[in-house]
């Protein structure tokens, strides 16, 4: 997961009557490049895309941030179903908007582990489900990809090389 900044409302009126506004939807789309902000699949490959609520619209605390600009992103189908109205006040998801999740979230080769013991780490990526085996094998066949691509770059030679 990366850290994403997210612009300002393009259409704050919009926003106001409905949170998945077209124009709203692509701003948060382009802030996170085209991908899940929680798995970073790219989205576009299989689906439309969901505006999300990270802090779920459903729960009673939260009702008031159904139109909130702050507490929108971008997310892929299954991470949105994986999350659902999940939320826990002492161990909240990692969100990539507000904070770095480098702080609780480490990639090593293709699996997502929490970092230094993070409780809210563990909790992104068990109920996120950021380890589903589509996942895995996306990140593998990536991995394989650019080892393949430094390997060739080792092996050859530009016009100033010595031979």
């Amino acid at each position: 997961m990366i850290r994403l900044h997210r612009p300002p409302c393009p259409n704050p009126r919009a926003l106001a009557r409905d949170y998945r506004a077209p124009v709203n939807k692509s701003a948060l789309r382009a802030a996170c490049f085209d991908k899940c902000m929680y798995c970073e699949s790219k989205v576009s490959h299989t689906s439309y895309g969901d505006v999300e609520h990270h802090r779920p619209k459903g729960r009673p605390e939260f009702a008031h941030l159904e139109f909130s600009w702050e507490n929108l992103g971008y997310v892929c189908t299954r991470c949105n179903n994986a999350k659902s109205d999940k939320w826990s006040n002492v161990t909240p998801f990692v969100d990539p908007f507000d904070e770095d999740p480098d702080e609780h979230l480490a990639a090593v080769g293709e699996w997502i582990f929490q970092r230094g013991g993070s409780e809210r780490g563990e909790y992104t990526v068990r109920e996120l489900e950021l380890n589903r085996a589509e996942l895995i094998e996306r990140r593998r066949e990536r991995i394989k990809a650019i080892c393949e691509l430094l390997d060739k770059a080792a092996r050859t030679c530009s016009p100033n090389c010595a031979r």
